[in-house]
């Protein structure tokens, strides 16, 4: 069976298919999110590790040359000044393989993404 069709179940399936230097940036990134929302919920959606509290919180992914980082449109918009230096869109951001992951950002836009989750949570009780 091709690796791409095999369904990927967990974040330690996900992770497990690339080679170690990958496997350590997606550990680092694992870890520091479970760090900044320990209560969200790890899953598998749309094939990417996401993390999940009152809604999907962040998603990332290795990719050709890059890693994608999905932190929903307002995590973008929120530190736009900050990710200049990299390709974003909408809800993403490419970190690119050639480059050191700028893992104190990830984790202040993380740190934000919990903010809102709990605003939700509290908005979704009135």
């Amino acid at each position: 069976m091709e690796e791409s069709a095999t369904k990927i179940e967990t974040i330690d399936d996900y992770i497990s298919r690339y080679d170690e230097d990958i496997q350590a940036i997606l550990q680092e990134l694992r870890r520091l999110i479970r760090e900044e929302a320990p209560d969200a919920t790890e899953k598998i959606s749309y094939q990417m590790p996401t993390f999940y509290l009152n809604g999907n919180l962040v998603h990332f992914a290795v990719q050709k040359n890059h890693i994608g980082f999905y932190p929903a449109p307002s995590g973008v918009e929120a530190f736009k000044e900050e990710l200049e230096d990299y390709k974003t869109s909408k809800g993403a951001i490419q970190f690119p393989l050639t480059k050191l992951i700028p893992y104190e950002l990830v984790r202040r836009i993380v740190r934000f993404r919990v903010e809102e989750a709990k605003q939700k949570k509290q908005q979704n009780k009135k």
